[in-house]
């Protein structure tokens, strides 16, 4: 098996060349290296680029996953692909301009990702720091709750489950902020997946990750309501006599996660 995409300027300064050799050899600031992934950021001029390398999972880690029932990450494939899937649907994310991968053995596949760096944005997680103490405008709070949930909610109805879903990985382009529709992208989607329908319990999951992950900015039952009718896109009040189970097993996912990571009781 063999797959590669190069888009400029990859595609002119790697022309002729072994794209898996020239990606393995770039190098700049290390952002996450674990055995198998490297992840950096590095510059073409002056342009700034994030690079993914996989050297393969190992059988060990497949082994694992599969006696837990997930799907393995294999290699860079599974971001490439969400990300194209995004952009089919329009939902804002990164942007790939260079994806190889080749190898037989699903443990020592080799892959590489780079994507076009983000400016000007910052992270929910950053930006909703100090909505506990410090109240943000209902406008910008709103328009934003209205984002997230509408983005959410087309994924989850495209087929795509992102599996680390916390607000920390959507990043907001400041210059929007002001919008009342602002510009959030999603990031982080190596353990993605796509399928013709997302089950129920990796629907629950991503969205009691989002709740879990906001539930120190100091939102408000009112802002609960308003992202459920944003992620639905239908009346609240339709949805919420549908699906009232649903948004009780979201609740309850997310307040055990509250538990498990902070040792105390959820304040939602």
């Amino acid at each position: 098996m063999c797959e590669i995409m190069l888009d400029s300027p990859f595609r002119e300064r790697w022309a002729g060349r072994d794209p898996f050799a020239e990606a393995f050899h770039l190098d700049g600031e290390s952002f996450r290296k674990v055995k198998s992934r490297h992840t950096f950021r590095f510059e073409i001029g002056g342009k700034g680029y994030f690079a993914k390398l996989h050297q393969g999972c190992g059988w060990k880690e497949i082994c694992k996953n599969l006696l837990q029932f997930k799907r393995p990450v294999l290699g860079a494939d599974n971001e490439y692909h969400a990300l194209l899937h995004l952009k089919r649907i329009g939902v804002d994310t990164m942007t790939p301009r260079a994806y190889g991968m080749r190898g037989k053995n699903p443990a020592r596949l080799q892959s590489f990702l780079i994507t076009e760096e983000l400016t000007d944005v910052v992270s929910l997680e950053d930006l909703c720091r100090d909505w506990k103490e410090k109240t943000p405008e209902f406008r910008l709070k709103s328009a934003l709750i209205r984002k997230l949930g509408g983005m959410t909610g087309k994924m989850h109805r495209s087929g795509l489950n992102h599996r680390d879903c916390y607000i920390c990985h959507f990043l907001l382009k400041k210059a929007t902020a002001s919008s009342p529709d602002p510009v959030l992208h999603v990031i982080d989607l190596h353990r993605a997946e796509i399928r013709g329908r997302v089950p129920y319990r990796y629907l629950v999951k991503d969205v009691a990750g989002l709740f879990f992950s906001a539930m120190d900015t100091g939102i408000t039952s009112r802002d609960i309501l308003r992202f459920i009718r944003a992620y639905s896109a239908r009346p609240l009040r339709q949805e919420l006599a549908g699906n009232r189970g649903f948004y009780a097993d979201v609740r309850k996912a997310a307040r055990k996660l509250y538990r498990k990571e902070f040792s105390k009781v959820a304040p939602l």
